[in-house]
């Protein structure tokens, strides 16, 4: 653990340096940013090194010229998108982005909500950003549009949309998650900045596909495990090998759309657009900063593993189809992983069937036995059981933190004085049917202990060593125990099998 691949440093100043130069070609440049501008874990994951909030920092750089657009699909508020790495939905992702916007020095303009007629989930939403004196904007769908170049590019398309006026040079368009119009709005922009005489430009950053890199490059096979909901297909840039004779990779969708958004802005500008493929739209440098190429490959091997256990989770759950939780193992398989090249899914299965085999032991019928492993920072694994008093997980980080702390594993942390109050406060206060503490009760305990038992403060303190570690449980994790494995920063993945026959408990 612990190896570098990636070279963030020379990244941010490679990054804010190239954009700074397509900035002055214009007067004022749209740049759609794809991808998470902050908080990019998938980048971190896939590329060892790699800063998650790398892309705000390259702004940051940017941004006495730079202000932000968010937008955000009013279908995805209507549906209650979620945003994975989170665990939040769409409308409350916007709130964190401009918190955290806001809190990098980022000037934040407004909030467009895109392909809006009216739903009544977006409606609230509106509400609640303008009570928070956040500008809003809402788009409707385009008149004519994919086909209609010449209805979409005048007074009864674009020209339907508010012009939402800008100050700076740089303007960032960004969004919570994919297909939420953030290209819609750039072109919208430009149409009307046209309008008003003005030079304007678009470019476009995503960090992956890396563009450089190979097709079938773990990295950017990464890339199409993790966009397997919207069925993301890296390809050749057919548009960029014959225009440069240059071999570059890019994805389907943007590829599909290029000879219609090059129509577009033929018709906005009125002449030849200064690009002539999807891949030079883009001011991506990611792939000039990788410093070990091994390290990457076999990190973003890693991910592809850990996206198919999501992806078979969520379609056990009922979220997804078979095709998405299917295109993941496909990838896998193209690959040549398995599951258990992932070091903690071995032995966590294998504690499980110890568990199952232990004599005077019960399980419901076809009940898998909750078993949690984790590979601490030197490559000890550890492991942890549900019982009567804790699910899996929460034992599993108790273990955890005392083997980082040095503790001997007999050793119990927490006093029955202070568990059996928590317990009778479930199951006789609130009336709890399943009342074994979950991962963030355990760790409240254990802040409560930490400040009368010295093991317990040692234990509490290297929690925080845990980011970035691996853990794999047998069973699907309740949404608290998957929402603190996140929180500290832990890899959780799990087999797609429920804890228990229970359907209500099972949400």
């Amino acid at each position: 653990m612990g190896k570098i691949g990636f070279n963030n440093a020379q990244y941010v100043e490679e990054q804010s340096r190239y954009i700074r130069e397509r900035i002055e070609d214009f007067d004022k440049l749209y740049l759609e940013f794809g991808g998470k501008l902050a908080g990019d874990f998938h980048a971190m994951r896939v590329l060892p090194g790699f800063d998650p909030d790398a892309k705000v920092k390259i702004l940051q750089k940017l941004k006495d010229d730079a202000e932000v657009l968010i937008c955000v699909y009013a279908g995805d508020i209507e549906q209650n998108r979620v945003r994975g790495d989170y665990g939040i939905t769409y409308d409350e992702e916007v709130f964190r982005m401009i918190d955290e916007f806001r809190e990098w020095g980022l000037m934040v303009n407004s909030v467009i909500i895109t392909r809006y007629n009216g739903q009544n989930a977006a409606k609230v939403f509106v509400n609640r950003l303008k009570r928070r004196n956040i500008q809003v904007y809402t788009h409707a769908y385009t008149e004519g549009y994919p086909l209609d170049v010449d209805t979409i590019v005048s007074s009864s398309g674009y020209g339907q949309n508010t012009f939402v006026p800008t100050s700076r040079k740089l303007v960032v368009v960004t969004a919570p998650g994919p297909n939420s119009g953030k290209l819609g709005t750039c072109l919208s922009q430009l149409y009307h900045e046209t309008q008003r005489g003005n030079n304007a430009g678009y470019s476009k950053f995503e960090t992956f596909p890396i563009w450089n890199l190979p097709l079938k490059h773990p990295v950017n096979v990464a890339y199409e495990a993790a966009t397997a909901d919207v069925m993301d297909v890296n390809m050749i840039d057919p548009f960029h090998l014959e225009t440069y004779g240059v071999s570059a990779v890019n994805y389907n969708r943007d590829i599909d759309q290029f000879p219609l958004l090059r129509r577009i802005l033929k018709k906005i500008y009125g002449e030849d657009i200064p690009f002539h493929s999807p891949t030079g739209m883009g001011v991506n440098r990611a792939g000039f900063c990788i410093s070990d190429d091994e390290v990457c490959k076999a990190a973003a091997n890693q991910e592809i593993i850990r996206r198919s256990f999501h992806l078979a989770c969520d379609y056990k759950k009922g979220n997804i189809g078979a095709e998405v939780a299917q295109r993941a193992k496909l990838l896998m398989d193209e690959m040549q992983l398995t599951e258990e090249d992932r070091s903690v899914v071995r032995p966590a299965r294998e504690y499980a069937q110890r568990l199952l085999e232990r004599p005077g032991t019960h399980y419901e019928a076809n009940q898998t036995p909750q078993a949690t492993a984790l590979e601490l920072p030197d490559g000890t694994i550890v492991t942890g059981k549900g019982s009567n008093s804790m699910s899996s997980i929460a034992a599993c980080l108790l273990n955890a933190a005392k083997g980082i702390a040095g503790l001997a594993d007999p050793l119990h942390l927490l006093s029955p004085v202070i568990l059996e109050p928590i317990h009778y406060l479930k199951e006789n206060i609130f009336g709890q049917k399943m009342h074994y503490l979950d991962a963030k009760e355990i760790l409240l305990a254990l802040s409560i202990s930490a400040a009368t038992n010295p093991m317990a403060e040692a234990a509490l303190i290297q929690l925080k060593e845990l980011r970035g570690c691996e853990a794999h449980s047998t069973v699907i994790p309740s949404k608290m125990d998957d929402a603190v494995c996140r929180e500290l920063g832990i890899n959780l993945t799990s087999d797609p099998v429920f804890a228990s026959n229970s359907l209500y408990y099972n949400n």
